[in-house]
């Protein structure tokens, strides 16, 4: 399968008309200009279609090779050609000879426009590596992406697709139903900005709960703080667990082997809902709200929340994208409003999700902007060697961008007016 595949599409062809709707002039160009190129022709099929709605019929036609094929359909009515030149180059290299061929069929259309692509298949080389790319809203109209060397891993559970990717950028990197979650090299970011802000501003959590965060890397920094001692982690996906075992250690760095930690697969919002346990930080480690963990988003789960949660308690949850996604911050977090008197937002640069990503830290007293700064330094500083969180950053999450502070900002509601008598 070794060899060189050329693909042309071409607009606005200036060529005499005979050259799109003749199959017989199109067979003889296509056929001369292939022995001129030194290929060799072992068949050839040619279809010329009839008229259709006033407009003439185009030409598709086939040159079966020793080396392998050339194709071409003509669009008279759009002045449009495809063209499809694939040749094998297993004992002989007929590369050359494929470009010499594209380039004189390409000439004979004279077109106005072409678009050409290049692919070389097979052989022994390592294939090319696959640019995967993800919007960033639902619309699709801003996308990001990142080169991925290979597929280590693509398997569908019963709840969703899970794949790992080895990526140049970020070692791997673990997908979820065609979303971005987390990677090796940029894990830091979005793990440290959930966990450490609420920790350090609580003092001393004791029992925590993380809903979803399969991969370990949240709880696995959650364990730095030397007050914890549980952690539930409620996945709902059993393959999450076993593929971050499998794939990523370099993320959750052992967590599933750590006494401290119960695992406990099922549904996150049956798990809240039935449970006796309180805890003194809950964190939402969720897919994003149109996936499954969707109705782990809204007021009603987070008056839930409100009823496991131990007084001066917090939950913190990724809210999207304000730059991308504004409805949807702007819903989760008045829906937070609407259960928690305390409810800051923040927000930081997510390499791997391609934008700055918003968070919401809720409470019933917490407000992890009025712990003192000393109080945060000597918090912090207690903690192992951290990559992206620390005092200074502590407030600087917090310090919202102007065009954020407007979306999520309660509005201010008019008194009642009085009635005049």
């Amino acid at each position: 399968m070794q060899g060189l595949h050329l693909t042309a599409d071409l607009y606005d062809c200036r060529c005499a008309d005979g050259l799109m709707t003749d199959a017989k002039q199109l067979a003889d160009l296509c056929r001369n200009h292939t022995l001129a190129a030194g290929l060799t022709l072992v068949d050839e099929k040619w279809y010329a279609f009839p008229p259709y709605d006033g407009q003439p019929g185009g030409v598709t036609g086939m040159l079966l090779l020793a080396e392998s094929h050339l194709a071409v359909h003509t669009w008279p009515e759009k002045r449009a050609v495809t063209l499809d030149v694939y040749v094998c180059n297993f004992t002989t290299d007929n590369s050359g000879k494929a470009e010499a061929l594209l380039r004189e069929i390409v000439a004979a259309f004279e077109p106005g426009k072409s678009e050409i692509h290049h692919l070389e298949r097979g052989g022994d080389r390592r294939p090319p590596d696959e640019i995967i790319l993800e919007p960033l809203n639902a619309a699709g109209d801003a996308v990001y992406g990142f080169r991925s060397r290979e597929r280590l891993l693509v398997k569908r559970s019963p709840h969703q697709t899970i794949e790992v990717l080895d990526t140049p950028a970020f070692g791997r990197a673990l997908r979820i139903d065609g979303h971005f979650m987390t990677s090796e090299g940029e894990e830091y970011f979005y793990h440290e900005a959930l966990v450490h802000p609420a920790a350090v501003a609580h003092g001393k959590p004791e029992r925590v709960l993380i809903i979803g965060g399969g991969d370990g890397g949240a709880a696995e920094e959650v364990l730095k703080h030397s007050s914890v001692q549980q952690v539930v982690l409620a996945e709902l996906d059993a393959e999450v667990v076993q593929v971050a075992k499998a794939h990523l250690g370099a993320i959750h760095r052992g967590v599933f082997d750590d006494p401290r930690l119960s695992l406990r697969i099922g549904d996150g919002f049956a798990y809240v809902r039935d449970t006796s346990d309180r805890f003194d930080l809950v964190l939402l480690d969720l897919t994003d709200p149109e996936t499954p963990a969707g109705l782990l988003y809204t007021e009603a789960f987070f008056e839930n929340l409100r009823r496991v949660m131990n007084p001066g308690a917090a939950v913190v949850l990724h809210v999207g994208t304000p730059v991308f996604e504004a409805e949807q911050v702007r819903t989760i977090v008045r829906g937070l409003r609407h259960v928690f008197p305390q409810v800051h937002c923040f927000g930081l640069y997510v390499p791997l999700y391609g934008a700055y990503w918003g968070f919401a830290l809720a409470s019933d007293r917490l407000n992890p902007t009025a712990v003192p700064r000393a109080v945060v330094e000597k918090r912090a500083a207690a903690l192992p060697a951290l990559s992206y969180y620390n005092a200074d950053v502590h407030y600087g999450l917090f310090a919202l961008p102007n065009f954020y502070r407007a979306l999520v900002q309660e509005p201010v509601q008019p008194e009642a007016k009085r009635a005049v008598g």
